[in-house]
Parts: C-alpha cells; sequence; structure tokens
C-alpha cells in the first residue's frame, strides 16, 4: 500500500458543513492518513499539509456540547498531533486551551447528572462523542497529566451502581436507545458492550493508561468490575465466544440475553474491539487467563467462517479492515503466535473483498478509503506505526 492509492489527494473546494473537523468522515481521517504516509516515507509532507490546512480552514468547533475525539478540537487536536514533536506546536498549543477547557466543563456536567442520581446518555461517556474519546486523545498528546487522571477517575465513578425507582442499574447503563435517542423499542434504555459506544471503551481506556503507569484510585478494581460484567454476559459455543452487541433492561432483569450466536466480527461492536479490550485489561493486571481467554476469543472468530460471513464491507469500522488491524494489534501482544499467522490471510480476504465489491465511494477513516488504506499499509510491516494512528480506535494499547 501506497499514499498513492488514496484517490483524493486535495481537499474538496466545497464540503458538507463539519467535515472539516468530522475524524470519522472528513478532512482529519485523511489528513491523518497522509501524516503516517509522510513519517514512513511513502508519501509527501506537502500533501500532508494540504489536509492538515483544511482541518483549520474554518473556526475550530470547541463546544463543550459537541465536541469530542471524533468531533471539533480534539479531532483536529489528535490528527496535528500524529505528525510529531515540532510540527503544528502553534497551532496545537491554541488547541490544547479549548480541549482542557470543554473537558473541564464536559466533567462537571457528568458529575453532577450523577450527583442527581440520572442515568447516562451515551455521548457523555463513550468513544466516538464523550469523555472516553477525549481521555484517549490525552493519552496520546500528553501522557500523564491532572486532567488526564480527572476523566480516569469519572470512569472510575461511571461504574458505581445507580438506582432507578428502586432497581440498581450499572452506573453506565444508557438511559436512550443504541442510537442514543428515547426510543419506545428500548423503554428503559440499554446496556452498550461495544468498544466504539459501550463500556469495552471504558475498559480499554482504563487498562491502556494503567500498563503506560497512569493510575487513579479504583482503577484496577473498576477494570475487574468490567471484565466480570463481560464475564456474566459472555456466550459461549464449542467453536466460538462472543458478548452480545446491547442489552435491554428486561434482558438485564431476567439475567438472560437473546443472541445465541455471535454477531458481526466488527470493531465497533463485535467481538475484536471486545476482545482487544479484555486483552488489554488482562496486561494491565498481569492477569494471564483473562489474556488468553481474550486472544482465544478473537482467534475462534477468525477460524469461524460464519462469522467472516457476516462482513459485508470492507470498512474500518464494521468491515475487513477493523478486524485485520485487531487482529495485527492483538498479536502483537498475544500470548503465542497464532494470531499473527491469521494476518496473510485475513489481508487476502480484505483485498479479495476489495476486488468483488470495489472500493467504497466514501474517503473517510471509519467508513471510507482512507480507513482502508492505512490498514493495509500498517498491517503489511511489524512495526509500531508512528503516528499512534489508530489509538483513536483504543486498539493501540
Amino acid at each position: 500500500m501506497t499514499a498513492s492509492t488514496t484517490e483524493r489527494r486535495v481537499p474538496p473546494a466545497k464540503a458538507a458543513p463539519g467535515w472539516a473537523q468530522a475524524l470519522d468522515i472528513g478532512a482529519p481521517g485523511l489528513a491523518l492518513a497522509q501524516i503516517e504516509y509522510a513519517r514512513t516515507g511513502e508519501g509527501d509532507w506537502a500533501t500532508a499539509h494540504r489536509w492538515a490546512s483544511a482541518t483549520v480552514a474554518e473556526p475550530v468547533n470547541a463546544s463543550a456540547a459537541r465536541a469530542s475525539l471524533f468531533r471539533g478540537a480534539p479531532a483536529v487536536a489528535f490528527t496535528l498531533h500524529a505528525a510529531g514533536p515540532g510540527t503544528y506546536q502553534r497551532a496545537l498549543s491554541t488547541l490544547d486551551e479549548h480541549v482542557a477547557d470543554l473537558t473541564r466543563l464536559r466533567l462537571a456536567a457528568a458529575h453532577a447528572r450523577i450527583d442527581a442520581g440520572r442515568l447516562a446518555e451515551l455521548r457523555e461517556w463513550d468513544l466516538i462523542s464523550g469523555l472516553t474519546g477525549i481521555g484517549s486523545y490525552l493519552l496520546e498528546r500528553h501522557g500523564d497529566t491532572e486532567l488526564l487522571r480527572e476523566v480516569l477517575a469519572y470512569l472510575v465513578r461511571l461504574t458505581e451502581p445507580i438506582t432507578v425507582h428502586g432497581e440498581p442499574l450499572p452506573g453506565w447503563w444508557c438511559v436512550n436507545g443504541p442510537s442514543d435517542r428515547p426510543s419506545p423499542r428500548w423503554p428503559g434504555g440499554h446496556g452498550n458492550f461495544g468498544i466504539a459506544h459501550g463500556i469495552a471503551g471504558p475498559l480499554a481506556l482504563l487498562s491502556s493508561t494503567m500498563r503506560r503507569g497512569v493510575t487513579v484510585a479504583g482503577q484496577s478494581e473498576t477494570i475487574t468490575l468490567i471484565c466480570a460484567w463481560l464475564d456474566r454476559w459472555r456466550g459461549c459455543s464449542r467453536a466460538s465466544t462472543w458478548w452480545p452487541e446491547m442489552i435491554s433492561r428486561t434482558e438485564l432483569i431476567i439475567e438472560a440475553g437473546h443472541h445465541d450466536r455471535p454477531r458481526r466480527p466488527s470493531w465497533c461492536y463485535g467481538t475484536p474491539g471486545l476482545a482487544r479490550a479484555q486483552q488489554l485489561a488482562g496486561l494491565a493486571l498481569g492477569d494471564t487467563q483473562r489474556q488468553k481467554l481474550a486472544e482465544g476469543a478473537l482467534l475462534s472468530c477468525v477460524r469461524d467462517p460464519a462469522q467472516l460471513f457476516d462482513l459485508s464491507d470492507a470498512t474500518l469500522c464494521h468491515g475487513w479492515a477493523g478486524l485485520l488491524l485487531t487482529v495485527w494489534r492483538a498479536g502483537a501482544d498475544a500470548t503465542d503466535e497464532r494470531l499473527t499467522t491469521e494476518l496473510p490471510r485475513l489481508a487476502a480476504r480484505l483485498d479479495q473483498h476489495l476486488h468483488r465489491a470495489g472500493r467504497p465511494a466514501e474517503t473517510g477513516l471509519l467508513e471510507g478509503t482512507a480507513g482502508i488504506d492505512l490498514v493495509r499499509h500498517t498491517a503489511a510491516t511489524t512495526t509500531e506505526p508512528p503516528t499512534r494512528w489508530d489509538a483513536c480506535l483504543l486498539l493501540a494499547g
């Protein structure tokens, strides 16, 4: 994979509102790809600079209500930081101030919500829109800081049970449906498991920070608590281990889910993201049994033709690219070589899908060609990406 495979090498003259600062679908994801290529010598800095400039072509959104790792100031800052020390420092200094301010405002609102005994919305705490994503950025940008520790302390508090109408619920239980809006299909809200929008996201961040020596009171106990929750809802068969994508209030009450088989093996909601989060937990706690369980679940996933059949696109978010990248990361940390030996086959399956179905029309990171090309570029090596671009997916560890 070389940078030349990216179809659009210059920013468009016109784009949809917010596109310039949307890491998932817009300019930051494309800039991130070009920065990675430039830093590895497979692209040029002129192209990377043009895309980076596109992310600040309009006033950057630093609203505490709307900015997140994938939108606005944190998204732009994550992208520019990837260029390395000494690059874009003036812009990053300004962005740092905005990100710090909006993080404190979001933390204050989250603690006030907990103090009031109300259930959370996903956008308060998840990876894509919430404080988990902002925490991931703070870890990559600054390492061990007081502000990052405040985010971790909040995530520890998030897992404390909350009582609603006399019924104890997990502290992260979402008041809304999976779209994070009230839904008659989800009376009583839902519990989300995935790494993108569910409890696997906080688990991955808490574990990654612990591995890097950043800890707060109650962190290891919280990691253990989340793992116990995942154990409670784990499904098993002779061939596979899996977790539900989400459960309803009724399923919580009767302590039984309706999924009798694994779902689509996607990064965002499926076994790959959940297994990587638990592998990181095992590594953080020194729990080899936990680590092996997670690696075994991921291995059974990639060796199960029925699960692979459910992958219907090539994308990073919920397709072949996401599976390949997750196995690449997990294999590098695994207790044995079995995951790593699967990589050539998975890469070939991704290429076969692209040959058969063609490349997607979208160009962004999560559901477009930028993400697919970055995964192919990264998985073709055994070295750490210099940008650590997949930290925004909580895979980098």
